[in-house]
């Protein structure tokens, strides 16, 4: 069954790409941190401020395991309360349809914010097989933030949140992930001078300022 749903993801691919490639290349920033960086919050700033739009992996994934007659949704709903990363293929197809639907409704919607992804090897190599070409990636905005602060973060968004991954527990294992899974990959952007880091413990207007420079120095 995994690997019918795997092809399906897969197979929708290339169409999206087909009709994405008569539109403007999307232009993409990379958005990586921790669980708790604060990362939403950042990305919600940077769409009020600029032509950004804002497509966070976890969020486009949560949405599809909650949609009604979703061939994805128990797998999604699996591998999120396990803390583990959904495969590249039901991903990309998620973020490829987002951006062809946003590009579509607006030619002047060409800038993206990607939000935790891409989170593992596999992520990267299925992204750059797919996309080679396809976008132009900027680079990783990498939010720099202490894993105690992140837990607390979590622990405190989840009172409110209604998230089932912000308990201590999947926090652990989604803190793991991140260190043994996304870290080698800010390290490998790093290498070719395209991760721009930002101190993501203080508080959020501070983290705004940063990133409003960076962002101005790139433009």
């Amino acid at each position: 069954m995994l690997g019918r749903l795997l092809g399906n993801a897969s197979q929708r691919v290339p169409s999206l790409l087909k009709r994405v490639s008569l539109i403007m290349k999307p232009k993409v920033i990379f958005v990586l941190g921790g669980p708790g960086a604060g990362k939403g919050t950042q990305c919600s700033k940077i769409v009020e401020a600029y032509n950004y739009t804002h497509l966070s992996a976890g969020d486009l994934l949560r949405e599809e395991r909650g949609r009604a007659g979703s061939e994805y949704g128990q797998l999604i709903d699996t591998y999120i309360k396990e803390g583990k990363i959904v495969p590249v293929e039901i991903t990309i197809s998620l973020l490829r349809k987002a951006m062809e639907e946003t590009m579509t409704k607006d030619e002047t919607k060409s800038c993206f914010l990607i939000d935790g992804f891409p989170r593992n090897e596999d992520n990267l190599q299925g992204w750059n097989r797919v996309m080679d070409g396809k976008a132009d990636v900027k680079f990783v905005l990498f939010f720099d933030c202490s894993n105690e602060v992140c837990i607390n973060r979590c622990l405190e968004r989840g009172k409110s949140s209604g998230r089932t991954d912000d308990n201590r527990e999947s926090l652990q294992k989604r803190i793991q992930t991140y260190l043994q899974s996304t870290r080698p990959i800010i390290e490998q952007y790093e290498k070719h001078g395209k991760v721009r880091t930002v101190d993501a413990s203080r508080s959020v207007d501070e983290v705004f300022a940063e990133v409003k420079a960076i962002l101005d120095k790139e433009a």
